[in-house]
């Protein structure tokens, strides 16, 4: 018989995906609920983004397609929230996730930028997430790309590849709900002003390419050296080398926006889903402790 918070979540997630914006269902960790077919293949094998035909590939998955979300659903029945896909046409959803734990303030700070740059924050929808902090979800031209931090601390971009926790979800931490009066608004076209800040920043003297990827900022490159370093263990060290990525990413004030990578990266080398969230919340846990 399934779980209320798990028809919930479906129930949520048909909505959402109503309104043209793809889904995929969540667990208790925010990390995708369908394992990964490959997963007891070696890296060697290459990386499927869903070309096998199978569920399983995390936000490759996402759908606005009743039928198939209601099978995703079926599969993981211990599912209690979903994902919504960042970056898929028309909409080409971004989100701008405003933290405010340890000591950031990202609402704060995004009014700030708004002020220096002289743009207006549009009404739109908002939702917010059980840490006190929430994501504004608005459309851009394009696909707009993921950055931890880029902006200012505490605002961070879900875009191309990315998703944000849909409202009506249940994690590990509590309820992702709808910000009062957002129930019914349109989503909001991003200011252009913002989407230039979010942007990859130029270096001196060098053209961007127009679709170039690739982390610029410092802490995406930390981001992107963590996720390999846990990319490249092997059996025997898997846990270990998680556990002091997870440790360094939360002492770069990244920890939480990271998480769902590290555990994506280790689960890829073949380490649990709840192995891995459980080694990067004891992460987390140590590096929140006060130090004597």
């Amino acid at each position: 018989m399934p779980r209320p918070d798990h028809t919930r979540a479906l129930h949520a997630a048909l909505l959402t995906a109503a309104r043209g914006l793809p889904v995929i269902p969540l667990s208790r960790t925010k990390l995708p609920a369908v394992r990964s077919p490959h997963r007891d293949e070696p890296r060697s094998a290459g990386v499927c983004r869903g070309e096998c035909g199978g569920p399983g590939h995390g936000v490759h998955d996402a759908t606005t397609d009743p039928a198939r979300i209601r099978a995703l659903f079926a599969v993981a029945p211990w599912a209690t929230g979903y994902g919504v896909a960042c970056g898929r046409g028309p909409h080409h959803l971004i989100g701008v996730d405003l933290d405010v734990k340890h000591g950031r303030d990202g609402v704060g700070a995004l009014r700030s930028l708004a002020a220096e740059h002289g743009f207006t924050l549009p009404e739109t929808v908002t939702v917010l997430t059980p840490s006190g902090g929430r994501h504004l979800w608005m459309t851009a031209p394009g696909p707009v790309p993921n950055s931890v931090g880029r902006l200012a601390p505490g605002i961070d971009i879900r875009g191309e590849g990315g998703y944000v926790v849909g409202p009506g979800s249940r994690t590990l931490a509590g309820r992702y709900l709808l910000a009062p009066g957002s129930a019914d608004a349109p989503l909001a076209a991003a200011p252009a002003a913002l989407l230039r800040l979010a942007a990859p920043p130029v270096p001196p003297g060098e053209r961007q390419p127009r679709h170039a990827a690739g982390p610029r900022h410092p802490a995406e490159k930390r981001a992107a050296a963590l996720v390999r370093f846990v990319l490249d263990s092997h059996e025997g060290e898997r846990n270990g080398r998680l556990f002091w990525a997870a440790c360094r990413a939360y002492d770069a004030g990244i920890g939480d926006a990271l998480a769902p990578a590290l555990v994506t990266a280790a689960v890829h080398t073949g380490l649990g889903e709840r192995e891995a969230a459980a080694t990067v919340a004891s992460a987390g846990r140590l590096r929140a402790a006060p130090h004597p």
